[in-house]
């Protein structure tokens, strides 16, 4: 799930700014991971969708341990977007093997500190996990966002993604 929308740039500007602006994760970057997750679920779950998605397609807590098995997996790619070497935003992408064989590169995670939105760094960070999913050979990429989540549906659109299913709900 994204947190917000940085600018579209170019795919020449985009490229440029991979590297200054976002790595590998490392195990010395889970807690900056562990409190950015903790609060893209908070500001996430108040939100039309956000309630079920928090308990349900969220990564579980305890946090630490939940990104400490990504850096474990070769299935799975765990990055930080940095400003000024401080870590700003993270994503995660996990390779999922369909019933045909085929894998499906799935990004579970995608968040950006407000401040950090719009200057570059959700995009460095996406194109890491959609070069991750093609190094992977995946066939696609799916990503989740809540209904009314404008920014993050035009973030998505803006680099490739279009919906392939909505997910229809009826609380009881």
């Amino acid at each position: 799930m994204a947190g917000g929308r940085s600018s579209a740039r170019s795919n020449s500007s985009r490229s440029e700014t991979v590297g200054e602006h976002c790595r590998p994760a490392t195990a010395g970057d889970l807690e900056d991971i562990a409190n950015l997750a903790a609060v893209l679920v908070e500001e996430s779950a108040d939100a039309k969708g956000g309630r079920i998605w928090s308990s349900r397609e969220a990564r579980p807590a305890p946090h630490l341990d939940s990104y400490q098995a990504l850096l474990d997996r070769a299935d799975a790619r765990l990055v930080v977007g940095m400003i000024d070497d401080v870590v700003v935003g993270f994503g995660a992408a996990e390779v999922e093997e369909l019933r045909t064989g085929d894998r499906l590169g799935v990004i579970s995670d995608l968040y950006v500190e407000p401040r950090a939105r719009a200057i570059g760094v959700g995009e460095a960070i996406i194109d890491a996990l959609v070069a991750f999913c093609r190094d992977q050979n995946c066939v696609g990429i799916d990503a989740l966002a809540l209904p009314g989540a404008r920014e993050t549906k035009n973030f998505f659109e803006g680099h490739g993604f279009s919906a392939r299913a909505l997910i229809m709900h009826r609380s009881l």
